[in-house]
């Protein structure tokens, strides 16, 4: 009979905590904000955000105001659409709303890297020397050599006047890739005297076969995040892993010339707090779709955008020859071929609004943090609500500032001079009659703001300046409509489209 007792106990025991786990028994407490569970246990609304979560996100705004809790695949989501909250969020301490955690779960399943506790310091010391002030001088100056080498080296003096066609998404995203790749993780070095130009197409040829596998990976790369690959796909996706671990392994690495400081202080460090050489390999992996995931994409919708606005593309085009003039630089038959600096591209206020006002449009990253113990939150209303430990509170600043017709007029028109004051200084936004501090996020904020947003800029905007310099551009189909988005890359930095569009580009001189 105890035994009965016993086994009946258990099960009752199971059966509850079953349905804990499922969100059966969750109920709102007065302070929180409003819950909603969906229909589904456990999965709640997984399916539909997985979708569209804009879509998702918009709906559920509509039903429950700015702040509201959702059950998505296990785990309690708070978002806050309110954009004057969002500092408190960004600034809270990490014992109270943590992004580590959620982190450190994400690049394990993606990247197969396990963060040691030093992984944050590691990566912000060198990303300070070297992504920001001298360093980022001199890695900008890699970067010109990386597009010389790719863009420029066929502008040769016997060359004509003759449009090539190409497709310009995979065209930006290509060029770019390969560009910073060689300007971080280095160049093949020259085998003996005279063998520069071999080394350099070695460059060309590694860089371009490295781009075909990324972006298989890059293809996979949401569904993977949400661990929803088929498995199949899932194979393939530890295929591609264990091919980058292998081509950016350390020993590979460093076999190379002209490897950047970032890279190489990185792998130093790491090695200094014991993570074993096969982690920090995966490390390397992480980087590279951290530094060039996003810029190639961007890159095309700039262009893209630029194209279909013959307004934005002739001022900025004007604005980036002056530049040119006044360095004393000119781009013609015969001359030597140009650098462009870090100082130059810091003259350029209506190509960094452009870019500004790209982003805006399609950068849509998702900021999470886990909830580690009960924390207070006042909207701009005046309403307090309580998050949850335990929970996870979200951020999707697309929807709350970027495309809000409250904070932008037109939220979804280009305007190249959107984000600058006619004397070339940056323009402040309002919502209410309140200045806002955050309108465009597509860096993050806070601990998991991008260290590399700097390059980054500089990358885009280096291969933007050249391309303009350098060649007349324009679409094969002047009629060409914006493509629409992807919409299952939603929250994970920049859309990327569901067609590609064909230009054509040919040397100004």
């Amino acid at each position: 009979m105890v035994l009965w007792v016993i086994l009946l106990c258990t099960l009752v025991s199971s059966l509850l905590g079953g349905l804990y786990v499922l969100g059966v028994f969750r109920r709102q407490r007065p302070s929180e904000p409003p819950l909603d569970k969906g229909t589904i246990p456990w999965l709640g609304y997984l399916l539909e955000f997985r979708r569209d979560s804009s879509g998702f996100l918009k709906r559920m705004q509509r039903k429950h105001g700015d702040v509201f809790t959702v059950l998505i695949g296990g785990y309690y989501f708070t978002f806050v659409m309110d954009p004057f909250c969002f500092g408190a969020i960004v600034k809270e301490s990490r014992s109270k709303l943590d992004f580590r955690t959620i982190a450190t779960q994400l690049v394990m399943q993606v990247f197969g890297y396990k963060p040691i506790e030093a992984n944050h310091s590691v990566v912000h010391a060198a990303s300070t020397k070297h992504l920001m002030g001298d360093g980022l001088t001199v890695l900008t100056q890699a970067t010109m050599e990386s597009f010389r080498k790719l863009l420029l080296f066929s502008l040769s003096s016997g060359e004509k006047r003759v449009w090539q066609e190409e497709n310009l998404f995979h065209y930006c995203y290509n060029i770019v890739f390969r560009a910073g790749f060689l300007a971080l993780y280095g160049t093949e070095p020259p085998r003996g005297a005279g063998n520069k130009e071999k080394a350099e197409e070695q460059d060309r040829l590694h860089s371009n076969q490295l781009f075909q596998e990324f972006r298989k990976y890059d293809r996979l790369f949401p569904r993977l995040a949400f661990a929803m690959l088929p498995p199949k796909d899932k194979r393939e996706a530890e295929r591609l892993k264990r091919h980058f671990w292998n081509m950016l392994s350390v020993k590979k690495l460093w076999q190379k010339d002209n490897i950047s400081g970032w890279i190489s202080d990185q792998d130093q460090l790491l090695a200094e707090n014991g993570v074993p050489e096969y982690m920090r390999d995966r490390f390397m992996f992480m980087l590279l779709w951290a530094s060039q995931g996003n810029t190639g994409p961007t890159s095309f919708w700039l262009l893209l955008y630029l194209l279909k606005h013959p307004e934005a593309l002739k001022a900025v085009r004007d604005e980036v020859d002056k530049v040119l003039r006044e360095s004393g630089q000119e781009v013609k038959l015969g001359s030597p071929p140009v650098t462009i600096t870090r100082d130059m591209l810091n003259q350029t206020p209506l190509l960094d609004s452009a870019l500004e006002e790209t982003l805006r449009l399609v950068a849509a990253p998702m900021l999470i943090r886990a909830v580690l113990e009960d924390t207070s939150l006042r909207t701009s209303s005046g309403t307090e609500f309580t998050l949850r430990k335990g929970d996870r509170v979200a951020l999707f600043p697309h929807i709350s500032v970027q495309m809000n017709p409250e904070v932008h007029e037109e939220p979804h028109k280009f305007k190249y001079d959107r984000f600058v004051n006619p004397d070339g200084t940056k323009k402040d936004f309002y919502r209410n009659g309140k200045k806002l501090k955050f309108v465009n996020m597509p860096w993050g904020a806070g601990v998991s703001t991008c260290p590399g947003r700097f390059f980054a800029t500089a990358e885009m905007k280096l291969f933007v300046f050249l391309m303009l310099s350098h060649f007349d551009l324009e679409l094969v189909n002047e009629e060409e409509e914006i493509p629409a988005i992807d919409i299952s890359r939603w929250g994970f930095g920049t859309m990327q489209p569901v067609r590609d569009v064909c230009f054509r580009y040919r040397p100004r001189f």
